[in-house]
């Protein structure tokens, strides 16, 4: 049953506010890794575990998580969830080894997953119907701020404290998170309670999406299918995909209800949630590094440039839920999303190394209206004809697709870069010779500059010839990054005709269900 008044905000704000503590976690050791590496005396690959296994824990969770609000109630299972995350963070800040660490975070990552799926089904039956526009406008807040501030807060944090902070801050919002749930949302009814527990699905679950996302988080480290084990999980995740989907369209209490894909509009939305979750973790992805290993920003820095794009996405919301509920077709505005984002990355792709600060300004500011007009027409879109205990399956479903798009795009990315830079250096490396006159008179530049300084003849022309090759790298990288802001834009351009497949609704609403 629908709330009001000063009950379904204090509600919105408690849901959204925990749910944005998963969505930050997912990004926020990143910057940390390096401080926590030599503290814990771990390598690179051995702390990326602490990425990796917080991200397959998130995503095995997430599909469960309708059929574990079902079974226990959501308001239970979301409290759980809330202290088992708080629980973890204080874990994970204290752990006094790497192995500790992991452990601690892929128990984060299974209370995170609960998180967020849950919160978005108690949105959808605290609002009412003719509101859920606005409802998943402010859910989108948390959706598309938290990834992108992730590390400028994990940064912030681990430059002026230490890195087990970046998790104890999660205790005391978790802690007024648990207490405001338990006194205001009210229960929903357990429409799985006393069914049989469909073990078998739950087991090929996670077999087939944990294997599926260490494949993708390791694969371009690994050298893909050089390594055995990546060649193991692979096969293990493509033949758990399809014994999961033959479980659980055979069996009659399954735990992830593939039949709600029956329904085209949901069917339809998740794709698109996928090409969601890639540009959203894709940009995320690229930007920072590009900013810092090319222009020599610092972390903070490369936040307080996201945060003008951030800010432009929270203002835009109330705007984007209003005019969804007065009856703006959700398809245009996805399109004028889509359309946003390629602008975006058009911007972007036409950067140089004399970038500066002001330059990414309103590329990003467009991008963050971009993402505002994506996020809540597509959402509302997958999830309109969905009805009682579905909303809780469909959400945790449209969740695992905007996560796994992000971990295709950023693994697809990763392996496009590497094989991307080969070429144009390649291709740069074919204009250093003797022959190229542009390229005789930068080198003698060069060495006549080191002879001014009092270096010998054959010291200048090797300073000279080092000199050169950072330079080759330097264009090599931005060319490389500059190509992959394109394909990224013009992927989701591609993506437009889709989301013409969903039926238009006039005052587009999603059927939650009464208690």
């Amino acid at each position: 049953m629908a709330e009001h008044g000063l009950r379904k905000w204090i509600i919105t704000i408690t849901v959204i506010t925990a749910s944005l503590l998963e969505l930050i976690d997912t990004t926020i050791v990143n910057v940390a890794l390096p401080d926590i590496m030599g503290n814990l005396g771990a390598t690179l690959e051995d702390a990326g575990w602490i990425v990796t296994g917080y991200a397959v824990a998130n995503v095995i969770i997430l599909p469960m998580s309708g059929w574990l609000g079902d079974r226990f109630g959501r308001k239970n299972y979301f409290i759980t969830s809330i202290l088992m995350f708080t629980l973890a963070s204080f874990l994970c800040g204290n752990a006094h080894s790497l192995t500790e660490l992991i452990i601690f975070r892929i128990i984060q990552g299974l209370a995170g997953g609960g998180l967020l799926s849950t919160a978005q089904a108690i949105l959808m039956e605290t609002w009412p119907r003719e509101e859920i526009g606005m409802a998943t406008a402010l859910f989108g807040l948390g959706a598309v701020v938290g990834p992108t501030v992730g590390p400028t807060i994990g940064g912030f944090i681990t430059d002026h404290f230490n890195w087990p902070y970046i998790f104890y801050v999660n205790i005391p919002i978790g802690a007024i998170a648990a207490f405001l749930v338990s006194t205001f949302v009210k229960e929903s009814p357990r429409y799985a309670k006393g069914k049989p527990i469909d073990w078998w699905g739950i087991l090929l679950l996670t077999v087939c999406v944990g294997s599926l996302q260490v494949v993708l988080e390791k694969g371009e480290s690994e050298d893909w299918f050089a390594k055995t084990y990546i060649a193991v999980l692979s096969l293990a995740a493509i033949v758990g995909a399809i014994a999961f989907v033959w479980r659980e369209l055979s069996t009659d209490h399954p735990v992830v209800n593939f039949r709600i894909v029956r329904t085209r509009s949901f069917a339809i939305g998740i794709v698109t949630t996928f090409t969601l979750g890639f540009a959203l973790y894709g940009s995320v992805f690229i930007f920072p590094v590009f900013c810092q290993s090319l222009l020599g920003f610092t972390a903070e820095q490369t936040g307080l440039i996201l945060f003008p794009g951030g800010l432009a996405t929270i203002i835009m919301m109330p705007f984007i839920g209003t005019m969804l509920k007065r009856g703006v077709p959700a398809q245009l505005m996805a399109t004028a999303g889509f359309a946003l984002f390629f602008v975006f990355t058009w911007m972007l792709s036409n950067s140089t190394l004399l970038s500066g600060t002001g330059d990414f300004f309103w590329p990003l500011i467009i991008r963050g209206i971009g993402m505002s007009l994506l996020f809540v027409p597509l959402t509302t879109l997958a999830l309109q004809d969905l009805n009682g205990p579905d909303i809780g399956q469909g959400t945790g479903l449209n969740n695992m697709m905007r996560q796994l798009g992000g971990s295709f795009g950023i693994a697809i990315l990763t392996t496009m870069i590497h094989i991307k830079t080969g070429v144009v250096r390649n291709a740069l490396i074919g204009n250093i010779s003797m022959y190229n006159p542009a390229y005789q008179q930068d080198n003698q530049g060069m060495v006549q500059n080191f002879l001014s300084k009092g270096y010998s003849l054959l010291d200048a022309q090797h300073m000279a010839h080092q000199a050169m090759e950072g330079k080759v790298i330097k264009q090599t990288m931005l060319l490389t990054y500059d190509n992959m802001y394109l394909i990224i834009g013009v992927f989701v351009l591609c993506c437009i005709p889709i989301i013409y497949l969903q039926k238009f609704k006039k005052g587009t609403a999603l059927a939650t269900g009464a208690h």
